[in-house]
């Protein structure tokens, strides 16, 4: 991926929709230039073009929200990758920060059994030979690609591992961490229900946005890795709530 590319798709991830003079200004580069750029995107089904703007892809759709942030996701992917012991199970929620931690523990991690709710997930690492996948069930929402409602909660339950990793939408200090669906929030709590540790991954930019519904995660250690942006009052914030927090270089 070229630089701009990330640049871009940031811009249209924070904007939803730019026109194409305003995107070239903001980089400081052709209009020209930012035409070949939004081709390339427009090809891979990332963004969508209208005349004279851009607008990014969809916010649910785990294929452009991997490309959003990437370096710093794929740095945090490995730092939670080195905490997952050789051949080990774990369960790991739906996100993109998520997917690139799996795809990491396929392949660092032979042998590594990953349950997920995530369809997307399963799909995304199925060439990995050398990782167990088992995909809990459940009802399948399309854009996300992830399961929810109670047949999850019944899958969940034939469960127990010590390690539950999952993304968020933001957070903030009256309602915590929190999520926009609240299908995928209750997902979450019932995987929650079958974890000793709760492991939140997500880049620092969540931090300063929230969803609409709190995630109301039960009481059990709860940890952030994150990346080195994590504004120092946010990290005393969550240190004082008893979260522990890691900043992956």
């Amino acid at each position: 991926m070229k630089k701009r590319e990330p640049l871009i798709l940031e811009l249209l991830a924070e904007n939803g929709r730019m026109e194409v003079s305003a995107l070239a200004e903001k980089l400081e580069t052709s209009q020209v230039t930012i035409r070949k750029d939004l081709d390339t995107l427009e090809k891979r089904g990332v963004i969508r073009r209208e005349h004279g703007f851009a607008v990014f892809g969809g916010s649910d759709d785990l294929n452009n929200r991997l490309a959003v942030h990437y370096e710093e996701k794929r740095r945090i992917a490995r730092y939670a990758a080195s905490l997952v012991s050789p051949g080990e199970t774990v369960m790991i929620e739906n996100g993109s920060c998520c997917a690139l931690f799996a795809e990491e523990l396929a392949r660092t991690n032979p042998g590594v059994t990953i349950l997920t709710n995530s369809a997307f997930i399963a799909s995304y690492i199925r060439h990995n030979s050398s990782v167990n996948i088992i995909l809990l069930g459940g009802d399948f929402q399309k854009d996300a690609q992830v399961m929810v409602g109670p047949i999850l909660k019944v899958c969940a339950a034939q469960f127990y591992v010590d390690k539950l990793f999952i993304g968020v939408d933001g957070y903030s200090e009256e309602l915590g961490f929190t999520g926009k669906d609240h299908l995928r929030v209750q997902a979450v709590r019932d995987m929650a229900e079958k974890a000793d540790r709760i492991f939140v991954i997500t880049e620092s930019s969540k931090f300063t946005r929230h969803g609409v519904v709190p995630l109301g995660l039960p009481e059990k250690p709860l940890h952030v890795i994150t990346d080195s942006l994590l504004p120092a009052e946010t990290e005393q914030a969550l240190q004082r709530r008893g979260i522990s927090v890691a900043k992956a270089e």
